[in-house]
Protein backbone atom coordinates (compact mmCIF):
# COMPACT_ATOMS: atom_id res chain seq x y z
CA UNK A 1 0.00 0.00 0.00
CA UNK A 2 0.92 3.35 -0.64
CA UNK A 3 1.51 6.25 1.91
CA UNK A 4 -1.56 6.72 3.36
CA UNK A 5 -2.44 8.60 6.32
CA UNK A 6 -5.70 7.69 8.64
CA UNK A 7 -7.15 9.94 10.74
CA UNK A 8 -10.51 9.84 13.18
CA UNK A 9 -13.13 12.19 12.46
CA UNK A 10 -15.02 11.68 15.48
CA UNK A 11 -17.27 14.17 15.09
CA UNK A 12 -18.47 13.01 12.06
CA UNK A 13 -18.22 9.61 12.62
CA UNK A 14 -15.54 8.78 10.05
CA UNK A 15 -12.07 7.37 9.87
CA UNK A 16 -10.49 8.37 7.01
CA UNK A 17 -8.34 7.22 4.67
CA UNK A 18 -6.03 10.19 3.22
CA UNK A 19 -4.11 9.24 -0.61
CA UNK A 20 -0.11 10.08 -0.80
CA UNK A 21 0.13 13.78 0.62
CA UNK A 22 -2.68 14.69 -1.73
CA UNK A 23 -5.06 15.34 1.07
CA UNK A 24 -7.83 13.80 -0.87
CA UNK A 25 -9.89 11.13 1.21
CA UNK A 26 -9.42 7.85 -1.32
CA UNK A 27 -11.69 6.17 1.75
CA UNK A 28 -13.17 5.77 4.89
CA UNK A 29 -15.49 3.58 7.64
CA UNK A 30 -18.54 5.19 8.11
CA UNK A 31 -18.96 4.45 12.00
CA UNK A 32 -20.99 5.72 15.37
CA UNK A 33 -20.20 5.29 19.10
CA UNK A 34 -22.51 3.34 21.36
CA UNK A 35 -22.67 4.80 24.48
CA UNK A 36 -25.02 1.58 26.58
CA UNK A 37 -24.80 -0.75 27.20
CA UNK A 38 -21.19 -0.40 26.99
CA UNK A 39 -18.80 1.69 24.89
CA UNK A 40 -18.17 0.73 21.15
CA UNK A 41 -17.27 1.76 17.72
CA UNK A 42 -19.93 0.50 15.65
CA UNK A 43 -18.64 0.87 11.85
CA UNK A 44 -21.31 0.59 9.56
CA UNK A 45 -19.37 1.30 5.82
CA UNK A 46 -16.81 0.63 4.46
CA UNK A 47 -16.16 2.53 1.42
CA UNK A 48 -12.90 3.25 -0.83
CA UNK A 49 -12.91 5.00 -4.11
CA UNK A 50 -12.64 3.21 -6.95
CA UNK A 51 -9.56 4.62 -8.65
CA UNK A 52 -7.79 2.97 -4.68
CA UNK A 53 -9.81 0.02 -4.36
CA UNK A 54 -7.42 -3.05 -4.27
CA UNK A 55 -4.72 -1.06 -2.65
CA UNK A 56 -5.16 -2.31 0.82
CA UNK A 57 -6.84 0.57 2.15
CA UNK A 58 -10.25 -1.03 3.20
CA UNK A 59 -7.97 -3.26 5.62
CA UNK A 60 -5.85 -0.61 7.07
CA UNK A 61 -8.88 1.37 7.85
CA UNK A 62 -10.68 -1.30 9.54
CA UNK A 63 -7.04 -2.87 11.57
CA UNK A 64 -7.17 1.25 12.75
CA UNK A 65 -10.44 0.88 13.81
CA UNK A 66 -9.75 -2.10 16.03
CA UNK A 67 -6.61 -0.59 17.64
CA UNK A 68 -8.32 2.48 17.96
CA UNK A 69 -10.70 1.13 20.26
CA UNK A 70 -8.20 -1.05 21.94
CA UNK A 71 -6.33 2.00 22.95
CA UNK A 72 -9.71 3.92 24.46
CA UNK A 73 -10.31 0.84 25.92
CA UNK A 74 -13.67 -0.15 24.26
CA UNK A 75 -14.97 -2.86 21.90
CA UNK A 76 -15.64 -2.74 18.26
CA UNK A 77 -19.04 -4.36 17.29
CA UNK A 78 -18.85 -4.41 13.53
CA UNK A 79 -22.39 -4.46 11.31
CA UNK A 80 -20.54 -2.98 8.33
CA UNK A 81 -19.86 -6.38 6.02
CA UNK A 82 -16.51 -5.76 5.28
CA UNK A 83 -15.25 -4.92 9.02
CA UNK A 84 -17.31 -8.14 9.58
CA UNK A 85 -15.83 -10.37 6.88
CA UNK A 86 -11.82 -8.60 8.11
CA UNK A 87 -12.37 -9.04 11.51
CA UNK A 88 -13.37 -13.28 10.92
CA UNK A 89 -10.00 -13.03 9.49
CA UNK A 90 -8.05 -11.72 11.89
CA UNK A 91 -9.44 -12.99 15.28
CA UNK A 92 -6.23 -11.74 16.24
CA UNK A 93 -6.71 -8.32 16.24
CA UNK A 94 -10.60 -8.26 15.96
CA UNK A 95 -11.76 -9.71 19.33
CA UNK A 96 -15.70 -10.97 18.53
CA UNK A 97 -18.34 -8.28 19.89
CA UNK A 98 -20.82 -10.00 22.33
CA UNK A 99 -24.20 -11.07 20.45
CA UNK A 100 -25.97 -8.61 22.93
CA UNK A 101 -23.65 -5.30 22.17
CA UNK A 102 -24.47 -6.15 18.36
CA UNK A 103 -28.36 -6.25 19.07
CA UNK A 104 -27.96 -2.96 20.80
CA UNK A 105 -25.91 -1.66 18.33
CA UNK A 106 -28.63 -2.36 15.67
CA UNK A 107 -31.23 -0.92 17.84
CA UNK A 108 -29.57 1.93 17.91
CA UNK A 109 -29.54 2.50 13.89
CA UNK A 110 -33.25 1.28 13.84
CA UNK A 111 -33.77 4.33 16.01
CA UNK A 112 -31.42 6.56 14.30
CA UNK A 113 -32.76 6.17 11.02
CA UNK A 114 -31.33 9.20 8.88
CA UNK A 115 -28.04 8.64 10.29
CA UNK A 116 -26.78 6.51 7.78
Amino acid sequence: MSDIEIRDDRAAGRLEAIGDGSGEVVGHIEYFVLESPEGALVPVHTIVEPAHEGKGIAGSLARELYAMAKREGIVVAPLCPYVVKWAERHPEEAPAADPGLLRAAKQWLVAHPGRF
